[in-house]
């Protein structure tokens, strides 16, 4: 296994390594450092308006220009992303692209400075970690046969959160604002790169905190009366050093180290139907255990190195841990029953919805005697691996080449140790008595992945035409282990292919199109390799575009279709059901995106800066056959053929506008998106397959929001700044997942200053 002491020894490897190049220094070098292409998938927005595919970069002056911390509002303006929102802060996230499955950003690769940030990406993609959008310098979304170079999960896209870079000089930032709900949220660092006699040697040093009260309000009791304890506390401290040597060759030793924790008073309860839209932030007393507190540490140490000036290579070792405790509501017990005898156990899904009279719901509220039962879902992960990726270029007749190719070996583990806490509750809402289970009595089972992946990509450039073939091969080696059910134990391995090529022609510097075809492929969990059998979901994937950019106006119009051929889903609801999968079958999804960007003030030369940008997104998803699972679990169950896929509207929309002169600037930005069904039998109603009450069936909202933001520059470097998000208030059910539905975030209006200066 691959623990803290091996992890050390790599990154031992990687300074030893770049250690011994150094022997071959030389003073008197004077050229310019090499800027190697390798933290960014995308490098730039000269590198987005040359990729063969769609691709969109969300720079560091778009996120701030509305005070965004909150990945899902970020992403809004990127065409082909659907998301389902959650606790309304943006803290977990459920991220799709072009119509995968939404749930926990599980269908989708998801990095940090190209590493892998998932917890455990194999062994468990859908947990519960994500890097604090606010402290991001910018962020990367890549579609079409180019993700073939990552991995491991292909079928949709590549998301890759861009940390902030080591500045080339002296530089030293602040920003603290202060909002509705008593948040508080301030991002800091400070950096610069020198001249020393071994070479440019590089620092930074950033913090990151975020903390609110929250929105909502628990139902008090006679024992309790925190009603306002919904909030939480989000710490990120990062450190990032850098070394050039002066040497013949180019070269750069890079290491990183972050740090995350966060505690949060979230539940995974909503409300009946009639009590949301009574009042969408309310939640039930059941819900006043309910709190999650994680701890990730992380990082990587990178080796550049360009031998020619026609050859880079990339090596990079990493590491994470992230440890976890979410105690949630499970479910409640001892229910008496409508009939007046007897009591029963009911799931919250169903007690939302009314079932047994009423009772259960009764319960929720504090208003009945019965059961609490609480499950510490205690998990702990580690990550880690070696990547080497080369880029060599050269002529062959009268094609050029940039051929690319690369190795990672990875490997990452999920240990579960539950248990659960029963508490008593009297008829007015008290908690009478409590019974807590052993450590691990609940839970205690592990899931091991090993992981060797190869790509080779092919760039050839004839004239104005480019052709990209690539190729992607991952062997993977899976152990399960369950403590509590030994029987179960076992091994499985898999290897997997994907493939495809991209072919563009550029008109001339302003316009080129794009067309790709690729096998993608998304890999079981050890678990579902090994319990149930699972091969991985694949799919076909094929698109057709063009990119426009020209002074101040750029656009992008792409259609796409993807034929998910054995789609995984998740057998539960948002994490609340049993966690094993299950092979849904055949899955179509097909659409168009559209992005444009346009600055008037520059365009007529008007003195000042009027930008507007435009993000729209047509989905049309298909079920090809009917579901195998009456599992009422899974948001899946009973899916119809022809039906829609849950979670993904049909339309999205996202546009806005700004005004920006020396000393002040206002942007407004509104977004639109379609209301979804919430499971695959495509019901409106609070009744699953079966026909029975459930509250995780049937439909979220539509719904407009509108934020605005402005700023007054006091002095150089120096800003004062405020905003409303949701300016109208909107209320809007986003969500009936994991239990019951959810709503998205009220108004919320904030001030604060922005400090920016060289040193």
């Amino acid at each position: 296994m691959l623990h803290s002491k091996r992890l050390f020894a790599l990154l031992s490897w990687v300074v030893v390594v770049g250690s011994f190049v150094t022997v071959a220094e030389s003073a008197d070098k004077t050229e310019k450092p090499i800027i190697l292409d390798t933290v960014n998938i995308l490098g730039d927005p000269v590198g987005v308006k040359d990729m063969p595919a769609s691709a969109q970069l969300i720079d560091t002056e778009q996120i701030r220009d509305q005070s965004y911390s909150d990945i899902n509002r970020i992403l809004r303006r990127v065409p082909g992303v659907n998301i389902r929102e959650e606790d309304g802060f943006g803290l977990f996230p459920n991220i799709s692209f072009r119509g995968v499955d939404t749930t926990r950003s599980a269908k989708i690769t998801v990095m940090e400075d190209g590493v892998l940030v998932a917890p455990a990406a194999y062994s468990a993609p859908a947990a519960y970690f994500n890097p604090a959008g606010g402290r991001m310098s910018g962020v990367e979304v890549l579609k079409g046969s180019s993700q073939i170079k990552f991995g491991p999960h292909i079928t949709g896209g590549v998301l890759n959160y861009l940390s902030t870079a080591i500045p080339d000089s002296g530089k030293a930032y602040l920003k603290t604002i202060y909002g509705s709900y008593n948040e508080v949220r301030t991002h800091g660092y400070v950096g610069d790169t020198v001249e020393t006699a071994h070479g440019r040697v590089g620092y930074l040093v950033e913090g990151f905190y975020r903390g609110s009260d929250g929105f909502k309000s628990i139902d008090t009791t006679p024992d309790f009366q925190n009603s306002d304890q919904t909030g939480f506390q989000q710490v990120e401290p990062m450190v990032r050093l850098s070394w050039e040597p002066n040497t013949d060759i180019y070269q750069k030793l890079e290491v990183k180290y972050g740090y995350s924790s966060m505690d949060a008073d979230e539940t995974y309860l909503g409300t009946s139907e009639a009590d949301f839209r009574n009042d969408p932030y309310r939640r039930y007393s059941a819900s006043r255990f309910d709190n999650i507190k994680s701890d990730r540490n992380g990082g990587f140490a990178r080796y550049f190195i360009s031998p020619t000036d026609d050859l880079d290579i990339v090596t990079t070792a990493y590491y994470s841990e992230f440890d976890r405790n979410w105690s949630k509501l499970n479910d409640i017990r001892s229910v008496p029953n409508a009939t007046g005898t007897g009591t029963q156990n009911m799931d919250l899904a169903a007690a939302l919805a009314g079932t047994n009279g009423g009772n259960g719901l009764a319960c929720l509220k504090g208003d009945l005697a019965c059961q609490l039962r609480v499950r510490d879902n205690n998990r702990s992960y580690y990550a880690g691996g070696v990547e080497t990726a080369a880029n060599y270029r050269f002529d062959l007749g009268s094609t050029q080449h940039e051929l690319n190719g690369g190795f990672r070996y990875h490997e990452d583990q999920e240990t579960r140790f539950q248990h659960d806490t029963t508490h008593r509750q009297a008829a007015n809402g008290t908690i009478s008595s409590s019974a807590v289970g052993a450590p691990g009595s609940q839970d205690d089972r592990s899931g091991l992945t090993n992981a060797y992946a190869f790509f080779l990509k092919d760039r050839i450039e004839l004239g104005q035409w480019g052709f990209t073939p690539g190729m992607r091969y991952e062997h993977l080696n899976q152990v399960y282990k369950n403590n509590l059910s030994p029987s179960t134990n076992g091994s499985s391995s898999l290897d997997m292919y994907a493939g495809g090529a991209s072919l563009d022609y550029r008109f001339n510097d302003d316009f080129m199109m794009f067309g790709s075809a690729h096998r993608g492929f998304s890999p079981p969990s050890p678990q579902n390799a090994v319990i149930d059998k699972l091969t991985e979901e694949s799919s076909n994937a094929y698109e057709l575009g063009g990119r426009y950019s020209r002074g101040a106006f750029s656009a992008e119009l792409t259609g796409f279709y993807t034929q998910f051929n054995n789609l995984l889903v998740v057998n539960n609801i948002g994490g609340a059901g049993t966690g094993q999968s299950e092979n849904f079958g055949a899955v179509d999804s097909r659409g168009v995106e559209m992005a444009m960007n346009f600055d008037a003030g520059k365009a007529f030369d008007w003195g000042f800066r009027n930008p507007y940008f435009l993000s729209f997104t047509y989905t049309d998803t298909e079920q090809l056959n009917n579901a195998t699972s009456t599992d009422a679990e899974s948001i899946f169950s009973y899916g119809k053929k022809g039906n829609k896929v849950p979670y993904i509207p049909e339309y999205a929309l996202s546009f806005g506008s700004g005004l920006h002169f020396n000393k002040w600037g206002i942007d407004v930005a509104g977004n639109y998106v379609g209301e979804t069904f919430t499971s695959a039998n495509n019901t409106g109603d609070q009744f699953n397959g079966a026909g029975l009450p459930d509250a995780r069936f049937g439909k979220t909202d539509d719904y407009i929001i509108a934020d605005v933001s402005a700023y007054y520059q006091v002095a150089k470097g120096v800003k004062i700044l405020g905003g409303v998000q949701n300016m109208a208030n909107e209320q809007y059910l986003v969500s009936r997942q994991p239990y019951g539905p959810r709503p998205g975030m009220p108004i919320f209006a904030y001030g604060g200053f922005e400090l920016d200066f060289d040193i």
